[in-house]
């Protein structure tokens, strides 16, 4: 039975124990009879301050309960571990088992004065963060130094900002009719006719018109952007002056339509449906002074790499040829794709690296390193790829799509993650030119538009370019 002392004290002695031979220890000694004190007295005479334990939230992480028999003789070091992991490095230090953190008495306590230190709570600040420090983390780089948040994909506009209705454009899947050069001039074949316009204040020219019985199969400006190249369906090669809108030079050579055409330095190549490619020097008085024979159908893409030392070409025959500027004969013959090859583009950021998309039986896009040959990656994009173009100022390419997708893509590189899907034409997306800064691409499609979508950052911001509505310039013809 309490004695009236012991009452009025409000502690619970055990038997045998008065109050007079309770005394605190310092804080090198154990700990024995905290779990003595239930709760505080209003007449505590003591010269330390004893929190309520409802203050302490030990409730909220079960404290106060007893080990469970299953748990006792486990791992006492991975115990105080996750505490230390749960709770912070000083209650870890202070508990030297699940049943010491009890308190009972006889259970032994460590040494510690941080015991009953007041510590700001940053459980709400920032819950669940998984950059968060830990003591785990110094020592295996899981710390927010080492780890800091992913930054945000960059958004590209998902609509064109600019559309141009382009009348006759033709929907045939092995011409090349639009090309944008350096100086800023898109170049449009549509029918008998090519026409330029003027990027900077939307000026709208006839170049020329070939006459009610040829058509144009192909255009391409020279790397300096004043002269252009056209390809028309009775085989021939016209060379332009496009600030004049003076025809050049006249060159034949090819037995019908010449489809596709591409410029190095000082060599313009233009393949056939005859299945040749046709090397041309301007400077010199024959219509060609090469022939590069090696595909069994038409010739449906051309690019030159950017040292001018390489000449990939793809044909109906679903092969990719690779030739260098001394032979006549293909260097790298591959034939993995499985339909024709169109699309073709070269890396600007890394040498010998070229890029080919296959027809609608392929619908792949393949990387290759033409220094030996070797297939570096594939990529089934589930659609017919048209056409290929690398950013010069990010590592990033666009494909655009025919059947059944109709869509324009936009990928990293190397890793191939999509950045963007680009909608809007309603027929296959077989024409793509890139502008001089970089940023904007123009698309064109059997449905007549021709869309300027805004893809790639600039180069010192890298940022992409202002979105300004699809309707906002409005929409306009090209002739």
């Amino acid at each position: 039975m309490e004695s009236p002392q012991e009452k009025k004290s409000g502690l619970n002695l055990p038997s045998g124990m008065n109050q007079a031979s309770l005394r605190l220890e310092t804080f090198s000694s154990s700990f024995r009879g905290i779990s003595t004190l239930s709760s505080p007295s209003k007449s505590t005479c003591s010269d330390r301050f004893i929190p309520c334990r409802s203050s302490s939230r030990f409730h909220a992480f079960g404290l106060t309960e007893k080990a469970s028999p299953a748990k006792e003789g486990g791992n006492e070091a991975y115990s105080r571990l996750l505490k230390s992991e749960l709770f912070g490095p000083d209650f870890g230090s202070s508990c030297l088992s699940p049943a010491g953190c009890q308190g009972s008495v006889g259970s032994p306590m460590s040494p510690s004065t941080n015991m009953f230190r007041f510590k700001t709570d940053h459980s709400n600040s920032s819950p669940n963060s998984p950059f968060s420090p830990s003591i785990l983390g110094n020592n295996n780089g899981f710390s927010s130094e080492a780890s800091p948040p992913p930054k945000p994909s960059r958004k590209v506009p998902k609509t064109p900002h600019k559309v141009l209705d382009a009348p006759s454009l033709q929907d045939d899947f092995y011409l090349n009719l639009v090309d944008w050069s350096s100086q800023n001039v898109l170049a449009v074949g549509l029918g008998t006719c090519v026409y330029l316009w003027t990027a900077s204040n939307s000026k709208v020219t006839k170049l020329c018109d070939l006459g009610p019985n040829d058509s144009v199969c192909s255009v391409q400006w020279t790397r300096e952007g004043s002269y252009m190249s056209i390809g028309t369906s009775l085989g021939q090669v016209q060379v332009w002056d496009g600030t004049q809108c003076k025809r050049v030079r006249t060159m034949g050579g090819h037995q019908t339509r010449t489809g596709v055409l591409a410029w190095n330095s000082r060599i313009l190549s233009s393949g056939s449906r005859d299945r040749n490619i046709l090397q041309h020097d301007i400077r010199v008085q024959s219509d060609y002074i090469s022939k590069l024979v090696g595909h069994k159908s038409e010739v449906c893409g051309l690019k030159w790499s950017h040292d001018d030392r390489e000449l990939a070409s793809g044909g109906n025959d679903n092969q990719l040829l690779v030739w260098n500027n001394h032979s006549q004969q293909p260097v790298l013959k591959l034939t993995e794709h499985t339909a024709a090859v169109k699309a073709i583009t070269w890396s600007p950021h890394q040498s010998n690296l070229l890029a080919s998309g296959g027809g609608t039986a392929d619908r792949c896009i393949r990387f290759w390193n033409t220094t030996n040959g070797h297939q570096l990656n594939s990529i089934d994009t589930g659609s017919q790829v048209c056409n290929l173009a690398w950013s010069k100022n990010v590592n990033e390419i666009v494909s655009t799509h025919g059947y059944s997708q109709n869509q324009i893509m936009l990928w990293k590189y190397p890793s191939m993650a999509k950045v963007a899907t680009l909608t809007g034409h309603c027929m296959r997306v077989l024409y793509l030119a890139v502008s001089p800064d970089g940023q904007t691409i123009v698309t064109g499609a059997g449905d007549e538009t021709l869309r300027f979508w805004n893809v790639f950052p600039s180069v010192k911001a890298q940022t992409p370019v202002k979105d300004t509505g699809l309707w906002s310039l409005g929409r306009t013809q090209i002739r």
